[in-house]
């Protein structure tokens, strides 16, 4: 929490404030009044262009410096977004409560947190529910110009597969394009996206 706050403290939105490219890019999966979840949305871009696209959009997040930006940024947009300060492990991942979730560059989760965070995100989804997830791959280590420096954490389409073996994979995509999502997610990166559906609860 310490070291988001201060990432967070100044008064730049360091992933600057419009949503990430492969959000919107998967945004026809979506339609207004969709209940969507965005997880760890650090100082609100996803989670109130969400909500600018008529989505009842809830986001959380660790740093409680984050979400105070985040919720300067919708009131500057005039939208509602239902913000809350929680880590991943507490917060409340009611069953099949959510018609979409979203988690764009969550990598601060080793493997055995991102074990539990994936397997949270698809409690949570309805029966026909949207994930729309973008990380980097591991070969983002020889760009440096975002994401965590630990290969661990990083995402290959093998193991999206593997994590979301029960779900209907609509997109996985293994990219490489020029980042300009604010400060921290600058240059050339190497990216991956993912949108799939719900199949069952089980």
């Amino acid at each position: 929490m310490e070291t988001w706050d201060a990432r967070f403290s100044g008064d730049d939105y360091i992933f600057g404030t419009s949503p990430n490219h492969y959000l919107v890019q998967s945004a026809a999966m979506l339609t207004p009044g969709m209940n969507v979840l965005v997880v760890a949305d650090g100082e609100g871009r996803n989670s109130v262009w969400l909500a600018q696209q008529g989505m009842e959009t809830t986001a959380f997040d660790i740093s409680s410096v984050g979400v105070a930006k985040a919720r300067k940024l919708a009131h500057q947009a005039n939208v509602e977004v239902q913000f809350a300060i929680s880590d991943c492990d507490s917060w409340d991942w009611a069953p099949s409560r959510y018609d979409a979730v979203v988690a764009v560059f969550i990598q601060f989760a080793d493997p055995e947190m991102r074990a539990r965070l994936f397997a949270n995100m698809m409690k949570a989804l309805k029966v026909g529910g949207i994930l729309i997830l973008q990380g980097y791959t591991p070969k983002q280590l020889e760009y440096n110009t975002g994401g965590p420096p630990d290969i661990a954490h990083l995402y290959t389409e093998d193991l999206l597969r593997d994590a979301f073996a029960t779900f209907d994979i609509l997109d996985l995509n293994a990219y490489e394009m020029l980042m300009h999502e604010g400060l921290h997610h600058a240059g050339m990166s190497a990216l991956i996206g993912m949108v799939a559906r719900k199949r069952s609860e089980t």
